[in-house]
């Protein structure tokens, strides 16, 4: 498998995945020596995280190749369709996947998703409105939801 690290505005990404595609895409909190040279079956994935960050890229178009389960995967695609700037709550994708019953077994395989902001976890909240939990922190969901809204924080000063 390849490893690249690149920067992002929460902090480095490491990326990992070979010509089979992208297995992993996870923020660090801690800061690795970023990659001078990206290896080609990563070089897409990351020019499009760059994007994404940038506001110029929506929607990604990458080969993924996560390890999981046939349930971690049906849920992790359904993930998928939570178009860009919108949120649903657990509840709501349990629903989405047939079993209102599920709403634990999905809450653990969104939090065992290993393809951060490619597979949008972080667009599943509480039914509440909460924030709920997210393996990259509760500030860079917030972050991530923020940056996704069309209607930006603004700074008053």
């Amino acid at each position: 498998m390849d490893i690249c690290y690149i920067e992002t505005p929460l902090g480095h990404a490491k990326i990992i995945g070979n010509n089979n595609g992208i297995a992993s895409v996870s923020i660090l909190d801690t800061k690795e020596e970023l990659s001078e040279i990206i290896p080609e079956s990563l070089l897409d994935c990351a020019t499009q995280l760059k994007a994404y960050f940038n506001n110029q890229l929506k929607n990604f178009d990458l080969k993924l190749n996560p390890e999981a389960t046939v349930f971690q995967k049906k849920v992790w695609k359904q993930l998928l369709a939570i178009p860009y700037g919108k949120s649903i709550s657990y509840l709501e994708l349990s629903k989405q996947l047939g079993d209102v019953k599920a709403i634990r077994a999905v809450a653990n395989a969104n939090g065992k998703n290993p393809l951060w902001i490619i597979v949008p976890c972080h667009r599943v909240i509480g039914s509440d409105g909460s924030l709920t939990g997210y393996a990259g922190g509760l500030y860079r969901k917030q972050w991530l939801l923020n940056h996704e809204s069309e209607y930006k924080q603004q700074t008053l000063f």
